[in-house]
């Protein structure tokens, strides 16, 4: 009989964890039927998605309050779906506000429940670990330090290493893609990756423009900027930014790890970026905004020093941080210039970079996560 998977993701990078998993799937079992929540890989891949995830991206509680009836309407459909479809297992990546909740409805239904990628309980709200050890039948986590949390608390869990091993893979050549953008291979390249979503982008480029512009008067004509474009995001987002600043600069779209690929220094909005941009051992700086409501909020509930991911797996600040009030143009370029000038500072940075890297263990993580799931529904 064939069997049915549902999986649930609200997120950019979930759905990209979630196309490589559900390739995986299928590719263990072509008959598979697959369906859920899921953006443009997820469903490029082969899952049948109910809505599309790019219309539920967003940041910040008063954003989500706004989006509450959107929220609201969605969770019922899924609901509803679970009842209809009965399927034989149900997958949940990230997004925990949505997940934690809907999986008290999978367990009320006895189905079979996989998390995969944990809620951020080490860093606030821990108590949802609670909700996990209640619900969920199997998780499976992609850092080391969260296998031995779990292990601690009696939850069933499996640590299968990292998916973005598998896909931070850039595209073309260093020389090739100089080349093919018309950069200059003689200077120093800048790389500015704002964020995956449009308001982000609204957020963090204005400040790094402005630090970019800095850093040109401080570091002399030698220096490069390329901002990388994430599909989602309007064109004229980006471009009335620029204009509003008056900056020259080359936007590329769709192509983030080739811009990073060939940086000597990158300004990266806190995230999954940050690890993305550690995997290819390049030196950052962690840039984050959000509505003041939102850092107020976070500011009392998080409860670790750092917030960029790629600090939080070193257990260390090894790459700085400038957050909310803390990021200003000057204090951001007064560092870049540091860095771009001192082979010695990047050097060690990258040293860094390469352990952090090591420590995400080996590459297939979304075909050991297929062959758990596989093994909880035969």
């Amino acid at each position: 009989m064939r069997k049915t998977i549902m999986i649930i993701a609200g997120e950019t990078s979930g759905d990209l964890h979630g196309g490589s998993l559900v390739s995986a799937l299928k590719e263990a079992q072509p008959q598979l039927r697959l369906i859920g929540l899921g953006g443009k890989n997820m469903i490029r891949a082969g899952i049948e998605s109910y809505r599309k995830i790019e219309d539920l991206s967003i940041v910040g509680l008063g954003e989500v309050i706004s989006n509450l009836g959107k929220f609201k309407a969605l969770f019922r459909l899924l609901v509803e779906k679970l009842d209809s479809e009965k399927p034989d297992c149900v997958v949940l990546i990230d997004y925990p506000e949505f997940n934690l909740r809907f999986a008290q409805e999978v367990k009320k239904r006895g189905i079979p429940l996989v998390y995969y990628i944990s809620p951020q309980v080490w860093a606030w709200r821990k108590g949802r670990v609670k909700i996990i050890k209640m619900t969920v039948d199997k998780m499976v986590v992609v850092f080391k330090f969260e296998e031995e949390m779990y292990k601690k608390e009696g939850i069933d869990v499996e640590f299968v290493g990292h998916p973005l091993l598998d896909v931070v893979k850039p595209q073309f050549s260093k020389d090739e893609f100089i080349r093919n953008n018309r950069l200059n291979g003689e200077e120093k390249t800048v790389a500015l990756l704002p964020g995956s979503r449009e308001i982000e982008v609204i957020r963090n480029l204005p400040t790094m423009i402005r630090a970019c512009s800095l850093i040109k008067k401080g570091f002399g004509e030698d220096v490069q900027f390329v901002i990388a474009k994430v599909v989602g995001v309007k064109d004229e987002i980006y471009e009335g930014i620029l204009k509003s600043y008056d900056f020259e600069t080359t936007i590329i779209e769709d192509c983030p790890y080739d811009c990073v690929n060939i940086s000597d220094l990158v300004l990266v909005a806190s995230g999954t970026a940050t690890l993305e941009t550690a995997i290819l051992e390049k030196p950052m700086l962690v840039i984050y905004k959000v509505s003041f409501l939102t850092w107020l909020m976070g500011s009392v509930l998080v409860k670790i020093p750092n917030i960029g991911l790629v600090n939080i797996v070193a257990g260390e600040r090894i790459v700085p941080e400038f957050i909310q009030f803390n990021a200003t143009p000057q204090k951001i370029a007064t560092e870049a210039i540091s860095l771009l000038s001192s082979s010695e500072k990047s050097n060690e940075i990258k040293a860094k970079l390469k352990t952090v890297k090591d420590n995400l263990g080996s590459p297939q993580a979304s075909k050991r996560t297929a062959q758990i799931i596989l093994g909880l529904i035969r």
